[in-house]
């Protein structure tokens, strides 16, 4: 994780700043998808408290990035934002873990699920799991579809405490980890 590479959203009249993102992301997804990446993280240096901002920052070594810019996987969107170059990330930087976390939004989801899952009834269910277990996130979040499943789903995106060591680590698909932890600056 020592070099970073800045991709910043141009202000469009047709498309709003979300649209794009989610649009630039899934571009993202697919290519580190496809491409088996794990070496690659993402962060989002203007997240305020629901929105991501218009920049995605990508995280990885010279070689990694400069694999993934060799790739056409920026077509189409090139006309809507500035890719700024691959350049070393600056020394005395903290650190920090971007992660997804999942809401638990629907107990109805929660019970089908755990009546498959253990074979019990719906009344069992329904007593494991009340109505009042729902809980909501307040996090910047996407709208994403999976390469894998091709299900839609809001993917929340966590931005975890600053620390001062690096941590090392595999990076999944959408660039994020459960531990391993990027430049923060």
């Amino acid at each position: 994780m020592d070099h970073h590479l800045d991709l910043r959203l141009l202000p469009d009249p047709e498309f709003g700043p979300l649209a794009l993102m989610e649009a630039l992301y899934a571009k993202l997804h697919r290519a580190l998808a496809a491409g088996g990446c794990t070496d690659i993280g993402v962060s989002f240096p203007e997240v305020k408290a629901l929105e991501l901002g218009l920049c995605l920052r990508l995280h990885g070594s010279r070689e990694a990035l400069a694999a993934l810019m060799g790739t056409a996987w920026l077509r189409g969107m090139r006309d809507h934002l500035t890719v700024g170059e691959i350049g070393a990330v600056p020394t005395q930087t903290r650190h920090c873990c971007v992660s997804r976390r999942q809401s638990h939004s629907s107990p109805e989801r929660m019970r089908r699920r755990l009546m498959r899952r253990q074979q019990i009834d719906e009344a069992t269910a329904r007593e494991r799991i009340p109505d009042q277990a729902a809980t909501f996130l307040r996090l910047p979040s996407l709208q994403v579809r999976s390469s894998s499943t091709g299900q839609h789903f809001r993917l929340f995106i966590q931005h975890g405490p600053l620390q001062d060591a690096p941590v090392p680590g595999a990076f999944n698909a959408y660039g994020l980890s459960t531990s391993a932890t990027v430049p923060w600056f």
